[in-house]
C-alpha cells in the first residue's frame, strides 16, 4: 500500500510506517500545492498529512474518484481538511489527540509568563546591549499568581491549562465552553463568553473549523479589560488577527502572546513590530518525544486501515 507523508517525520515515526507501507516521503517543510493535494488523492492509497495541507472541497471536486482512502492528520486539529467532503469521497480522516495536550498547555502557560512578565522584551534589550543594570522600577510587569484566567474551549487541552494555572499559579479559572462541562478538574466556574473574556489572562483553546472561524473579535475584545492579557494556542483563524491588532494598537488590552496566526506562515507586521507582544512560531507541540508520539499515533491509524481494523482515532 502507497503511503505519501507530506512532510519530514521523526525517525522512530518513519521506521514504523516503512515498517508496513511503500512510504514516499515528501522532503520538503512546505504545505501542499494545488497539484500535489490533487496528486496525493490520485496517486496514493494512504497519506499521511499535516497542518496547512488543505484538503478543501475543491480538491476532492477536482479528483472524483480517489485512489486514497484515508487521510491520517498528524496533529489533533484537522480544520485544514474538509471532513464532510472527505467522506462524501469515500476518505476517511483521523487525527491524533491526546499526544499533544500537555505540551501545547506547557506553551499557554510559557506565553503567560513571557507577556506578563515582559520576558521576549526584557532578554531583546539585553541581548542589544541596551541592559543599564537592576533597578527597582525596570520593566515592571503584570504578577500572575492569584490572578483570574478565562479559558475557552474546555476540552483535554484547556483542562490541563486550568490545571496548571490552578494548581501551579493559585489562579482562580473560569471558562466558557460551548456544552456544559460538567467535571473541570479543578475549581471552576463555566461562564458566557464575555464573562471568561473578562479575566485576567485569557486563554484560547478551542478547535478550529468553521463553528470557531473568528469566535474572537472585535466584541470579544471590547468585553477584556484594559489590564488584561490575550493568549492563543488554537488554532490561528479562531481569531479576528485585524481586530486583535486594533485592541493592541489602542491599549483595549495590555499584551497578547501568540503561537498561532491567521495566515500563518505570515506574521503581521504589526504585530511584530509591538513589544508587548509575545510571538512563537506555532511552537505547540515542538518536543522530539510529543512529535514521535503524534507521528506513531497517526501510524497506528494507517496501520489500522491496512488491518481492517476500526481506526482508533476517525474524526
Amino acid at each position: 500500500m502507497r503511503l505519501l507523508i507530506t512532510r519530514p517525520m521523526p525517525d522512530k515515526v518513519l521506521a514504523a510506517a516503512k515498517a508496513r507501507f511503500d512510504v514516499t516521503l515528501r522532503d520538503s517543510a512546505a504545505v501542499l500545492d494545488a497539484a500535489e493535494l490533487r496528486a496525493a488523492l490520485r496517486d496514493y492509497d494512504v497519506v499521511l498529512p499535516t497542518l496547512g495541507d488543505r484538503f478543501q472541497a475543491d480538491v476532492f471536486a477536482d479528483v472524483p474518484a480517489p485512489r486514497a482512502r484515508l487521510l491520517a492528520n498528524f496533529g489533533v486539529g484537522y480544520n485544514h481538511i474538509d471532513v464532510a467532503a472527505a467522506k462524501a469521497a469515500g476518505v476517511a480522516v483521523t487525527n491524533t489527540p491526546g499526544a499533544v495536550t500537555d505540551a501545547t498547555a506547557d506553551i499557554a502557560l510559557s506565553l503567560i509568563l513571557m507577556t506578563a512578565r515582559r520576558l521576549g522584551e526584557g532578554e531583546r534589550l539585553l541581548r542589544a546591549g541596551q541592559w543599564q543594570g537592576w533597578g527597582p522600577t525596570q520593566m515592571l510587569g503584570m504578577h500572575v499568581t492569584g490572578k483570574t484566567v478565562g479559558i475557552i474551549g474546555m476540552g483535554r487541552i484547556g483542562k490541563a491549562i486550568a490545571r496548571r494555572c490552578h494548581y501551579g499559579f493559585g489562579m482562580e479559572v473560569l471558562f466558557h465552553n460551548r456544552s456544559t462541562v460538567g467535571d473541570a478538574g479543578v475549581p471552576a466556574r463555566q461562564v458566557p463568553l464575555d464573562q471568561a473574556m473578562a479575566a485576567d489572562f485569557v486563554v484560547v483553546a478551542v478547535p478550529g473549523g468553521a463553528a470557531t472561524h473568528h469566535l474572537i473579535g472585535a466584541d470579544a475584545f471590547g468585553a477584556m479589560k484594559p489590564s488584561g492579557y490575550f493568549i492563543n494556542i488554537a488554532r490561528g483563524d479562531v481569531v479576528d488577527e485585524s481586530a486583535l491588532i486594533a485592541a493592541l494598537q489602542a491599549g483595549r488590552i495590555a499584551g497578547a502572546g501568540l503561537d498561532v496566526y491567521e495566515f500563518e506562515p505570515k506574521v503581521p507586521p504589526a504585530l511584530i513590530g509591538m513589544e508587548n507582544v509575545t510571538l512563537l512560531p506555532h511552537l505547540g507541540t515542538a518536543c522530539l518525544e510529543v512529535r514521535e508520539n503524534m507521528g506513531l499515533m497517526a501510524v497506528d491509524n494507517l496501520i489500522a486501515h491496512l488491518d481492517g481494523r476500526d481506526m482508533p482515532n476517525r474524526v
